[in-house]
């Protein structure tokens, strides 16, 4: 029998899709008998994230430690690589496993300069997105993917969670010069129980990240086409926090949408599931987004963009999915979506395929394999 690992998460935010793909690895990874640790900026979330810490704490046999990162490069990068590889130092983990840009660039400069001359401690990478969204012909596209390329050195094996980040890197970084993965995320048999509207719920429902880079801007405008143009007055609720909160309220306003549109704080996506019928997820980049697969699983009808890793879900129905940054072709399929009486139906479909691909504990078996090749 193979000896347990100790097993170090590294990324910045703690929150969103990366905060829950860590939790799902190390509660599969506490329960194979893993320890298991996190490092994460001390700055980021709220009650909720508050909450979900205090969940996995018991998993946490190598502790949780936050120090302060930021999401720019700044001179605290410096101190928050120095303080990364001292508590490296400290645990001595198998496995660095970094989620992330900024996460990928602490965790594997840690494994390099904590190692001693009898130990070291593998590094794993995956991007999720971070720098892959950028042009690589911008300054900052350029100055990032340098940065990718440099650190492969420092990296035992990449591990993309979808074919399109993996894509995405081979096109803006190169073809790695270190072992390479695709790992897919996965579910919790749990969740795959039907979420229903409840009595007087909204027509739809935006749950995410509150930055222009995951399309609320573009729910509300097509929510506002849909009534200006179209006749179609949809209630909503508009769920998350994010650094673009004020500007978002700003723009139901100006929109006139402040009798449509509920604001609420984040939340977990099944119960907001419970608060409309259908789900928006008009996101300008994406790379794998649990919030698809959530959705899918609790059988909700979803209206979504065609970015990043979705296409590869709904594998042999993307025709349906919407091209991103346009508010027109969004309302238009939101409206679509609203008056098919099939709606329901075809979710029920999408939910017991995607139990079939997308499983949890394969996600954690197929990381360790990672690890340990």
């Amino acid at each position: 029998m193979e000896q347990p690992l100790k097993i170090v998460h590294v990324f910045r935010d703690p929150v969103g899709g990366i905060f829950r793909h860590v939790r799902d690895l190390l509660a599969e990874q506490s329960a194979a008998g893993h320890q298991v640790g996190i490092i994460c900026d001390s700055n980021t979330g709220g009650d909720y994230e508050a909450r979900m810490f205090e969940q996995i704490r018991p998993d946490l046999a190598l502790g949780l430690h936050r120090i302060p990162m930021t999401r720019s490069i700044t001179p605290v990068d410096i101190v928050a690589t120095l303080k990364t590889r001292s508590i490296i130092r400290t645990i001595q983990p198998d496995v660095i496993h970094s989620h992330s840009a900024k996460g990928g660039v602490y965790g594997r400069l840690a494994a390099r300069f904590a190692s001693g001359k009898k130990t070291r401690s593998k590094a794993f990478y995956c991007p999720h997105g971070g720098a892959m969204h950028y042009d690589k012909r911008s300054l900052k596209g350029i100055i990032f993917f340098a940065a990718e390329r440099f650190l492969e050195r420092y990296t035992d094996s990449l591990i993309f969670v979808s074919g399109y980040e993996q894509s995405a890197y081979h096109e803006k970084v190169g073809m790695p010069r270190c072992p390479e993965t695709v790992v897919y995320n996965g579910l919790d048999e749990t969740e795959f129980t039907a979420v229903p509207a409840k009595p007087g719920a909204a027509d739809f429902l935006y749950i995410g990240m509150k930055r222009d880079l995951k399309g609320p801007d573009v729910f509300l405008d097509a929510l506002a086409i849909a009534r200006d143009r179209h006749g179609r007055t949809f209630s909503a609720w508009f769920v998350g926090d994010g650094p673009d909160v004020d500007k978002y309220h700003t723009q139901i306003q100006k929109l006139g949408l402040t009798n449509q549109v509920k604001e609420q704080a984040a939340m977990p996506a099944r119960e907001a599931f419970a608060l409309a019928e259908i789900v928006v997820v008009p996101s300008r980049a994406e790379s794998m987004p649990y919030l698809v697969l959530e959705a899918i699983a609790a059988h909700k009808p979803m209206v979504c963009t065609r970015v990043g890793g979705i296409p590869e879900i709904f594998d042999h129905d993307v025709g349906q999915l919407v091209e991103p940054g346009d508010p027109e072709a969004l309302a238009r399929a939101m409206i679509d979506s609203h008056d098919n009486r099939e709606r329901n139906r075809e979710a029920n479909v999408y939910a017991a395929r995607l139990k079939t691909r997308f499983s949890r504990p394969v996600m954690a078996s197929s990381m360790e394999k990672t690890y340990r090749r």
